[in-house]
């Protein structure tokens, strides 16, 4: 039996889906396409086969996302997986919050930054720098959004360009609809 997970952890749960995701071997090519299969594909997640009963949406949704979440130039790897880790610890998406703490952990080596997170969420007391990007997309995840000029001011203080603040926003804003997602298709288990 598969227990759901409510604590955030580093260790990436498995996302089970309340409907039943599209089978690869009798998906339609609109799917197909959508989902980039490839002779080479070794595996499309479950998320993804789920995405794909909306074929249209998820045409869009996977290169959008590749854009906003690896892009070469502005702000750098880790920053946009901190984003992206404020918004799902705002948001409550333990499976989110797993896959882009671990991947700042990867990018930073810092797990004292994830630690301070996980501890106290969003009372969590950072370094200046990642502290104006960490509460910036916690604020920008609310609804409405909370994220001031202040806020943006405080990105600039911190010495973070227009275009890295752009990739912010992005990054943020992406995972407030993801963590979405998340939650309305499904839920993180473990077992």
């Amino acid at each position: 039996m598969s227990e759901t997970v409510h604590s955030f952890t580093t260790t990436v749960p498995r996302w089970q889906p309340y409907v039943v995701p599209v089978d690869l071997e009798t998906a339609t090519e609109e799917q197909r396409e959508a989902m980039q299969v490839t002779p080479s594909n070794k595996g499309i997640s479950t998320y993804v086969l789920t995405l794909a009963h909306d074929p249209e949406s998820l045409a869009v949704r996977s290169p959008l996302f590749n854009l906003i979440m690896y892009g070469k130039d502005g702000l750098s790897l880790g920053e946009r997986e901190l984003g992206a880790t404020a918004a799902s610890v705002f948001n409550r998406c333990v499976y989110c919050a797993a896959v882009h703490s671990s991947r700042f952990i990867n990018y930073t080596k810092r797990t004292d930054v994830i630690d301070a997170i996980f501890a106290d969420e969003l009372d969590a007391e950072l370094d200046e720098h990642l502290q104006a990007i960490f509460d910036f997309s916690a604020h920008l995840s609310t609804t409405p959004p909370q994220a001031t000029q202040a806020d943006a001011q405080e990105l600039a203080d911190v010495g973070l360009s227009e275009l890295e603040s752009l990739d912010l926003v992005l990054s943020a804003s992406i995972f407030g609809w993801a963590n979405r997602l998340m939650h309305t298709l499904g839920e993180p288990v473990m077992g």
